[in-house]
């Protein structure tokens, strides 16, 4: 076995040397190391055979263009160190850029034990730790976070049921009892908000609203009462269409396909998947479906119903999997999902988080993968009104709600206990929603009548972040 590793070492020191010598055009010093170094240590046959065809580069480029290398110098040394480090132990040879590394890594859990850090800074080896200084501990200030009302919007004449940030983070919409929606223009450099459009004719009033993908249509659904699903062309302010599959059914949520050209929706009779005509591409029927969320897999709907479950249904192979049994306690409840992939991890392990807001319990963070609870946010207060929920903030780090006691809550994702509680509002919040483009910025619509634009203090003249 050493052996072994000291011919591999010393097979790449040697292709090195010969890279260098036909490099430098010392033709017969690199054909010496090919024949009397080279090829006898009996070792990688086929690339030896690859390196003497080099013999034939005309020039110098010819030579780095065909060896895939950068040449002789600091670069190609460098990388030879690395592989040559893999072959040895710690103890023997450090790692490359250790100090470096246990730097970051300082930083790093000084940042995740902030509870109020929200920025974008970057602290990753390639871009070094030029954003940050070393010689302080790393605080944030509450005054950065989104504590302080920055706007209040009183357009809408009735309570306010919901409200939601677009994809791009360039508009907000707002559904209210007055029976309409208002679009809401949002300035990504100032973080003013100004009216741009009202969408009028929701007989019932609007309870739910949902962005596709491509943030060119809205959907609008209406309470308990309401049979009707409308589809908005945000651009045009056009109706696209007007969608009911009975009169004695009640669509009262929506979630978008990935694809943005299906949605699913749910109600008292089950759920169903759409195209943007509002043609019916099929159905799941049987089930009262209070809240649904497509995954990102383009597949996998996850709905709650009124057997105190959440289950994945898949619309392709027509299946469906209990995901929860029976998470509710008490007889008076609700489920509201919000899901929220776990940040910084490769596609292939990603854990979906789903956000549960339950009647009487408060707001939930359930695993799907392993499917556990884990972690009960204390504070908020829900009993008899739907309260929606959503994460936020940089990397998704945060988790807001609204309340009955008229308070907006804001959770790290790690603590049970609030960080933040907004006041201003005179009523119940009924919604809150996070800017995904601005993480200082949020959102909340409430019972009073007014939407609230959360913002950092104003007037600082503070950086981001300080260490």
């Amino acid at each position: 076995m050493l052996y072994c590793l000291w011919q591999r070492m010393k097979f790449l020191l040697l292709q090195q040397k010969y890279l260098e010598y036909l490099e430098d055009g010392k033709v017969l010093e690199a054909l010496q190391v090919l024949r009397a170094e080279l090829t006898p240590l009996k070792y990688n046959t086929e690339r030896i055979h690859i390196l003497s065809g080099y013999l034939m580069c005309s020039h110098a480029e010819d030579l780095r263009a065909k060896a895939d290398w950068e040449g002789k110098g600091n670069v190609s040394r460098t990388k030879l160190l690395d592989k040559l480090q893999t072959y040895l132990p710690p103890s023997v040879m450090l790692p490359p850029r250790r100090l470096q590394t246990l730097l970051k890594q300082a930083v790093e859990l000084q940042r995740e034990r902030c509870l109020y850090h929200n920025t974008k800074l970057d602290s990753g080896l390639d871009s070094g730790l030029d954003s940050v200084s070393l010689l302080l501990d790393h605080t944030c200030s509450r005054k950065q976070f989104p504590c302080y009302t920055q706007q209040i919007l009183t357009e809408h004449c009735n309570e306010v049921w919901f409200c939601k940030f677009s994809n791009d983070g360039t508009k907000l919409a707002t559904g209210s009892k007055d029976t309409t929606v208002i679009v809401w223009h949002v300035d990504l450099e100032s973080h003013s908000v100004k009216m741009l459009k009202t969408l009028e004719g929701h007989a019932y009033g609007v309870s739910y609203l949902s962005w596709s993908p491509d943030d060119v249509y809205l959907i609008a659904c209406g309470p308990d009462d309401c049979s009707e699903l409308w589809l908005w062309n945000v651009q045009t302010g056009e109706l696209r269409t007007k969608m009911s599959q009975s009169h004695e059914d009640s669509l009262t949520s929506v979630s978008w396909n990935p694809d943005g050209k299906r949605f699913v929706t749910g109600g008292q009779r089950g759920q169903f998947y759409s195209d943007l005509d509002g043609n019916l591409l099929d159905s799941w029927e049987g089930v009262r479906v209070q809240c649904l969320w497509c995954l990102s897999d383009g597949r996998t709907v996850l709905a709650s119903d009124t057997h105190q479950r959440i289950r994945g249904y898949n619309f392709e192979d027509l299946t469906d999997r209990n995901i929860t049994e029976r998470i509710l306690i008490s007889p008076h409840w609700q489920i509201n999902i919000v899901t929220s992939p776990k940040p910084s991890m490769a596609p292939d392990q990603i854990i979906i988080f789903h956000l549960v807001v339950l009647r009487f319990q408060g707001v939930h963070l359930w695993d799907l993968q392993d499917r556990v609870l884990v972690r009960k946010y204390q504070g908020v207060t829900q009993g008899f009104y739907t309260i929606h929920s959503c994460f936020g903030g940089h990397n998704e780090d945060f988790i807001a709600s609204g309340s009955e006691d008229h308070k907006v809550y804001v959770w790290h994702r790690r603590s049970e206990l609030p960080i933040a509680e907004l006041t201003g509002h005179t009523r119940t919040v009924n919604c809150v929603s996070w800017n995904p483009v601005v993480p200082g910025l949020l959102a909340s619509a409430s019972d009073d009548g007014t939407v609230r634009v959360w913002g950092p203090a104003p007037f600082m003249d503070l950086p981001e972040c300080y260490f």
